[in-house]
């Protein structure tokens, strides 16, 4: 009997994170949702199921997690206001599907997959995402379902600085799920709140197919983390992708060089990938990046710090 091979790996965001300074609760917590995506996500390899369907499902559990800047417990504007964006691709076909500036989707992934699945379009915002979103029946949800008092106490704290601005030594807590299934098609996802205190309908990053969300069954798949503007600038997804398919890098040889490039234009963050022959893998240059990996005959393992 031949093993159906398959490989999943999450991330919920890099950042600042080292030993000591994480409380042993925050960690455990951390932990505990990473390993709960690869377990919904690898039911649906371990069954069969397509890396969309698996990278998606894992994505959703990383949303509902208050622990993550996703769905519930994604970070405030500085309107105090809450604006999910997310992204979703199918290495197999290229189609995507995208939002930014969602407000009540409980689960903005299920969302983005609802923009692939019945829209002509890709990327849907604001106000007509959430009128798109009420229209294919998508479970809704308050305002105050998302909000935190951890994540308002972030907002309060960033809104009495005198400089104000953006934290950019914070958690990226943006979360994202890659995944290649027993057909070595590939797929990726990515969710956030995007960043404490944000304004004028900032997007990042993570609703951008090619900048923070990618996959490609010639290549790889794709998700990214951490300062939005410089993915942006770089094109990080695709070019990771386009690394692998035109100059025959590695994932690990294409990531590990995007994310020095990212560096040196003073970006922070990270990325995890995967290609159709099964390998994954992650690279990042901050101290930390929750992230955990799962293949066919290898159980969850998940990480957080830089030594790990």
């Amino acid at each position: 009997m031949t093993t159906q091979r398959w490989t999943l790996v999450v991330h919920g965001g890099s950042g600042s994170m080292v030993r000591g300074r994480l409380g042993a609760d925050e960690d455990a917590a951390g932990r505990a949702g990473l390993h709960a995506a690869l377990v919904a996500g690898g039911a649906v390899l371990s069954a069969g199921g397509a890396a969309l369907d698996a990278v998606e499902a894992a994505v959703r559990v990383l949303e509902d997690d208050p622990h993550f800047n996703a769905g519930r417990g994604s970070v405030f504007t500085a309107d105090a206001t809450i604006e999910c964006d997310a992204a979703l691709m199918d290495g197999d076909t290229r189609k995507a599907g995208a939002v930014a500036g969602v407000t009540a989707t409980r689960n903005p992934v299920r969302l983005a997959r609802a923009v692939m699945d019945a829209s002509d379009h890709v990327l849907l915002a604001g106000t007509g995402a959430n009128a798109f979103s009420v229209a294919q029946g998508l479970e809704q949800a308050p305002a105050d379902w998302f909000a935190t008092p951890e994540r308002r106490r972030q907002l309060d704290e960033m809104l009495a600085r005198p400089d104000g601005g953006f934290d950019a030594g914070m958690k990226y807590g943006t979360v994202g799920a890659v995944a290649v299934d027993a057909a070595g098609h590939v797929a990726a996802a990515t969710s956030t709140g995007g960043l404490t205190a944000k304004r004028w309908g900032r997007i990042g990053d993570s609703p951008l197919i090619g900048a923070g969300t990618y996959a490609d069954d010639r290549a790889a798949a794709v998700s990214c983390t951490g300062s939005g503007e410089t993915f942006i600038h770089l094109g990080v997804a695709h070019e990771i992708c386009a690394r692998v398919r035109l100059a025959g890098e590695t994932i690990e040889e294409a990531a590990d060089t995007l994310i020095d490039e990212l560096g040196d234009l003073g970006g922070k963050g990270g990325v995890i990938v995967v290609g159709p022959d099964g390998s994954g893998g992650w690279a990042f240059n901050t101290p930390g990046m929750y992230r955990g990996m799962m293949t066919h005959d290898a159980p969850p393992e998940v990480a957080i710090y830089g030594d790990e």
